[in-house]
C-alpha cells in the first residue's frame, strides 16, 4: 500500500520501518531532522503533512499530543488539505490523545470523504522496535478490517473497541493501570531497600509469585539499575493522566489513586525530570524518603 507516515519520534520511527520493511511505500513528514533509519530506506520525505497525504491511501499519524494531531490534521499544509476530490482515504491517529477530541476530528475527517481510525498504541519504545505493541482501535468494523493486515506489522494483540474515540478510551484506561503499576513497585522496592534486603533479590522472587507483572519486569529492573533513559517519557503520561482527570470531571468520577500518581509525575517533572522514562516516578518516592531503591 502507498502509506503517509507523519511523526518519526522514539515510537513512530520503528514503526515506520516495520511498514517499509513489509513491502509498503510510504511517504513520511517529520519534524527535522529526519532519522536516518528513515532516510537510508525506499521512504519518500516530504516537506509537508498535505504532500505525503496526496500520496497515500492510508494517512498514520504519531505525534504527542491533542493540539499536535489537529495540527497536523487540520493546520497549514496539513493533511484535510490532501482530502477533497481524492479517492477515499483512511487517516489512522495512532497517537494517545483526548478521546472526545478525537470523535470530533473524526466527524470532521468524514465530512471531507475520508474515513477515520484511533489506534493509540501501549508497549513503548521496546514494543515498537520488537513490532508487539498492543494496538487499540475505534473506527467502523469495515474500515479496520482494510488497516488491520498494517497493524499486525507493528502490533500484536490488536482489539476493536468500539467506534471513534473508544480507541482511545482504551489507551487512557490502559495508562491508568500502567502508573499505578509503576508506583506500586516503586514503592515496594523502596520499601525493601530501606529495610535492609537486595532489591534485585526482592524483585526476583516477586516475578514468580502473584505480584509479578511486566511493570515489575521491565520497569522494576530499571529502577533497580538507574536506567531511566527514555522509552515514554514522564510528561508524556503526566499528559494521558491529565486526560483521565479531566475526563474524571466531566463524569463526576473519583480517581483518588489515579490522582496520586498524577502527583508523583508532577513532583518529577518540578525535579527538571520530564524527559526520563516514566519509570523515573520512583525518583519523587525516594525524593520524599530520603532513599534510593539502589545506587548507580
Amino acid at each position: 500500500m502507498k502509506i503517509a507516515f507523519i511523526g518519526l519520534g522514539i515510537m513512530g520511527t520503528p514503526m515506520a520501518l516495520h511498514l517499509v520493511n513489509a513491502g509498503h511505500q510510504l511517504f513520511v513528514n517529520t519534524l527535522p531532522p529526519v532519522p536516518e533509519a528513515i532516510t537510508a530506506t525506499s521512504a519518500t520525505v516530504c516537506a509537508t503533512a498535505k504532500a505525503a497525504a496526496e500520496q497515500a491511501e492510508v494517512v498514520i499519524v504519531m505525534v504527542p499530543d491533542t493540539p499536535d494531531v489537529e495540527a497536523v490534521l487540520f493546520g497549514k499544509g496539513g493533511v484535510a488539505e490532501a482530502l477533497p476530490g481524492a479517492s477515499r482515504k483512511i487517516v489512522v491517529d495512532m497517537s494517545s490523545i483526548s478521546p472526545m477530541a478525537t470523535k470530533a476530528f473524526a466527524r470532521r475527517i468524514n465530512e471531507l470523504g475520508a474515513d477515520y481510525v484511533d489506534a493509540p498504541v501501549s508497549g513503548g519504545e521496546v514494543g515498537a522496535k520488537a513490532a508487539s505493541l498492543t494496538i487499540m482501535c475505534g473506527a467502523e468494523p469495515a474500515v479496520f478490517e482494510k488497516v488491520k493486515p498494517l497493524f499486525e506489522k507493528m502490533g500484536k494483540n490488536i482489539t476493536l473497541v468500539g467506534g471513534n474515540g473508544d480507541g482511545q478510551t482504551c489507551k487512557v484506561a490502559n495508562q491508568i493501570i500502567v502508573a499505578l503499576n509503576i508506583a506500586a513497585v516503586g514503592e515496594a522496592l523502596l520499601f525493601a531497600s530501606r529495610a535492609g534486603a537486595d532489591p534485585a533479590k526482592v524483585r526476583q522472587a516477586l516475578m514468580g509469585g502473584f505480584a509479578s507483572s511486566r511493570i515489575l519486569e521491565v520497569h522494576g529492573e530499571r529502577m533497580i539499575k538507574r536506567t531511566f533513559a527514555p522509552g515514554f517519557r514522564i510528561k508524556l503520561h503526566q499528559k494521558d493522566l491529565n486526560l483521565a482527570m479531566q475526563g474524571a470531571r466531566e463524569m463526576g468520577l473519583a480517581l483518588p489513586q489515579t490522582a496520586g500518581a498524577a502527583q508523583l509525575m508532577q513532583a518529577c517533572a518540578g525535579n527538571g525530570m520530564a524527559d526520563l522514562d516514566h519509570s523515573a516516578l520512583v525518583r519523587a518516592l525516594e525524593l520524599m524518603g530520603h532513599h534510593e531503591v539502589a545506587k548507580a
